[in-house]
């Protein structure tokens, strides 16, 4: 089943990750601790892949409102060769405030670090 981060209210506090990579995803972890921002690695659950047959074309790419982010993820998976460390970043929801009309730039700090972590 998904995981679903269910906040009353309050703004997103969590960014989901998705990566079949072990080591990926410890050093982007290792980001966000230094930038602050919470993130939570999430399964690429392979049973979602049902909800995306399609009878007309090779898949869709969404599937059904439950495991969205899951299979946005698979989505993309389909496209990275095997041997490349890949990983999705589902911020659709703590990138904008509603209340505000605007954009909360949540996960750029996470990016810069691993970025910066791992340039020559």
């Amino acid at each position: 089943s998904e995981y679903q981060l269910l906040i009353d209210s309050k703004p997103f506090l969590f960014i989901g990750i998705f990566t079949p990579s072990d080591d990926l995803a410890k050093e982007v972890l290792a980001a966000s601790e230094v930038s602050g921002e919470k993130l939570w690695r999430m399964p690429l659950e392979e049973g979602y892949w049902e909800s995306m047959k399609s009878g007309v074309a090779d898949m869709v790419n969404t599937g059904g409102r439950p495991g969205g982010a899951i299979t946005a993820a698979l989505f993309l998976k389909q496209f990275v060769d095997e041997k490349v460390q890949w990983m999705h970043i589902d911020m659709a929801g703590p990138v904008w405030n509603d209340k505000k009309r605007s954009a909360t730039g949540f996960g750029i700090s996470t990016l810069v670090e691993w970025v910066l972590k791992n340039s020559s």
